[in-house]
């Protein structure tokens, strides 16, 4: 299984980006798939996912409204786009994967990850 995340870089503040992670070896229909960050200094945050089951997205309070998350399972691609990036946004992004959607949202252990792609908001 790879997960290998791109379209990271310098934005202003309000800017946006849009990240991809392409993805080989499992198949949508059983790994709900999601995006993680992690700021320098700080702990690992679940911020997205989107369901293997219905397609259901889910956004933790810091980026629901500017943020969405979407797949396209013909291209074994997730997407995040992310809007109005503010400077507390700047963080390495990593792709993940794990059977549970819940599971996407632990700091640590879900069954696939990436090695990440950085973001950085300048203000």
């Amino acid at each position: 299984v790879q997960l290998v995340e791109s379209g990271g870089g310098l934005v202003q503040a309000g800017g946006s980006l849009t990240l991809s992670c392409t993805v080989s070896g499992l198949s949508f229909s059983e790994y709900s798939m999601g995006w993680f960050r992690q700021a320098p200094g700080k702990e690992r945050q679940g911020i997205s996912a989107i369901s293997a089951s219905d397609a259901s997205t889910y956004y933790t309070d810091s980026v629901r409204g500017r943020f969405t998350i979407s797949s396209d399972a013909a291209k074994n691609t997730v997407y995040l786009q992310m809007n109005d990036l503010k400077p507390e946004d700047t963080a390495v992004y990593f792709c993940a994967a794990d059977r549970l959607v819940s599971g996407l949202f632990r700091a640590h252990g879900m069954d696939y990850e990436g090695k990440g792609t950085p973001v950085t908001v300048s203000s």
